[in-house]
């Protein structure tokens, strides 16, 4: 299959579908991690074709949503101070905080803009000698390596006034927790294919090892997520509990080691605030002392003020798998696209907003 039509074919997704069908006999609930997984498994109805026999739950794997408010709000307090101009990636623009927005407090007058890459912002220091660009770092594995990258271009250059303010995230220990929460009884996880990418499917042996629940790394497109399901359903047929990849085509199990190089130069894990679920040990990165010179939060005073999370928002319960967006009363009514109360509504690849435009059982 080289191109991404062959992976949209129907009478290929239909094969698989029946796969699924004639091979499931067990009662199981799978977990997709990643938001892309949520919105392709939405967009092309997956859930509707699944035998009975599978329930499927979103998991926490969009970065915007689980950008927790005090992150956001440091992120807006520093936009608030003279001379420093904010660099993100759009997505991060209409995530409410505790009292505000990026967009906001940019029509306010705050210097934000929005960038498409860390090379953007790395010209608009050198274009911008006497004011100060700070870079958010949102994101997994998956943009933590561009954005390590960018520093070390930085150090060569010898800027001066980049700076990150590192509120990335790493997976694995987030996934551990919900495991050990025991909120939600999990039979199978589909593991997130772009993170895979950067750190392979290694990390996520102890999935198997330790809570004897089969995982299948996925691609994007309706027949990787169909035959992830497969795969998942086979183990558990069969009685097996291992990692597997159905993304063959991006992902190896040792990962992309000149990504991981850059971010293990350059980060160090630390503890880290995941929205609903709290300080995860170990699931952070922050800047070794070699590089500490370019974080934000050391290089300028920020008073982020008290934080709060908005009033009747579920979305903690919902990045976690314990809800679902219509288990809330504010989506689809207070709660739009156009006017959102919580983060899982902003971002692409948020669960309400994945309902909001695909989700059965509700009329947007």
């Amino acid at each position: 299959m080289k191109f991404i039509t062959e992976f949209r074919r129907s009478e290929l997704a239909e094969g698989v579908i029946s796969q699924i069908h004639r091979k499931s006999k067990t009662q199981a609930r799978f977990m997709e991690f990643c938001g892309g997984h949520t919105v392709t498994i939405f967009r092309y109805g997956i859930r509707q074709v699944l035998p009975k026999t599978i329930e499927m739950v979103s998991g926490p794997g969009c970065p915007v949503c689980v950008t927790a408010n005090i992150e956001l709000d440091k992120a807006i307090a520093l936009a608030r101070i003279p001379e420093v101009i904010i660099a993100t990636f759009g997505d991060m623009l209409k995530v409410p905080s505790s009292y505000s927005s990026l967009q906001e407090v940019k029509a306010d007058g705050a210097d934000v803009r929005m960038v498409y890459s860390t090379i953007d912002a790395i010209n608009l220091a050198k274009q911008n000698p006497a004011k100060s660009v700070v870079f958010l770092g949102i994101g997994f594995e998956t943009t933590a390596p561009i954005v390590a990258a960018s520093l070390l271009q930085a150090e060569e250059e010898g800027l001066r006034n980049y700076y990150i303010l590192s509120m990335h995230k790493v997976c694995p220990p987030a996934i551990r927790a919900i495991l050990n929460s025991g909120e939600v009884k999990l039979h199978g996880l589909i593991c997130p294919g772009h993170v895979s990418t950067i750190i392979g499917s290694y990390p996520w042996e102890f999935i198997a090892r330790d809570y004897s629940i089969p995982c299948v790394v996925s691609g994007f497109e309706p027949l990787d997520v169909l035959q992830c399901v497969y795969m998942l359903v086979a183990q558990i047929e069969n009685g097996e509990s291992k990692v597997e990849i159905a993304y063959r085509r991006g992902v190896r199990p040792e990962g992309n080691q000149q990504a991981l190089k850059f971010m293990e130069q350059v980060f160090e894990p630390c503890p880290a605030q995941w929205r609903g679920m709290g300080e995860v040990p170990d699931s952070g990165l922050k800047l070794k002392r070699k590089y500490q010179h370019f974080d934000a939060e050391l290089a300028f005073d920020i008073d982020p003020g008290p934080t709060h999370e908005p009033k009747g928002c579920i979305c903690g319960d919902i990045l976690r798998g314990v809800k679902t967006p219509l288990d809330c009363q504010l989506f689809g009514k207070v709660c739009t696209p156009e006017y959102p109360v919580g983060p899982c509504m902003v971002s692409s690849e948020g669960s309400c907003s994945a309902y909001y435009l695909y989700g059965e059982g509700f009329e947007g």
